[in-house]
């Protein structure tokens, strides 16, 4: 897949080509936070195949983590792009928002953490969800 994308401004673009590797919804407190108030919908694509092509993005880990995800986003107008995650080596989790065609998206792979959904909120109906993250597969 090849796909671009950018912030709400055109301050900072970016291209990336490669295999999807997950697509997903996430409703915990800190997804929440970032999103405004919904859930994070992110797109895992590889991080080798990903480039920012105008621009560059302000970045932000929290400091009081042991093991925190970098957030990179448009320092002019707050725009989330993508996160860097420990949990997800050698990939980046792009924001469905700031795909120039979100559609390409489709649906959800999994929804994780629906133990923290607020009443308001909702996700599609058969698609694999988990109280927090799913367990880790059994290295082999």
């Amino acid at each position: 897949m090849d796909v671009t994308g950018g912030c709400y401004c055109g301050a900072v673009r970016y291209r990336a080509t490669g295999e999807v590797q997950a697509k997903g919804m996430c409703f915990c407190r800190e997804c929440q936070h970032i999103a405004g108030g919904g859930p994070s919908v992110i797109m895992a694509m590889p991080a080798e195949g990903f480039a920012y092509t105008t621009g560059a993005p302000s970045q932000f880990s929290r400091s009081d983590l042991a093991t925190p995800g970098t957030r990179e986003f448009c320092a002019t107008c707050g725009t989330h792009l993508l996160t860097r995650s420990p949990r997800a080596p050698g990939r980046v989790l792009i924001k469905v928002g700031s795909l120039d065609d979100p559609g390409v998206y489709g649906m959800p792979g999994a929804v994780v953490y629906v133990s923290e959904m607020q009443t308001y909120h909702t996700y599609p109906q058969g698609v694999m969800a988990f109280d927090k993250f799913p367990p880790a597969p059994e290295a082999k």
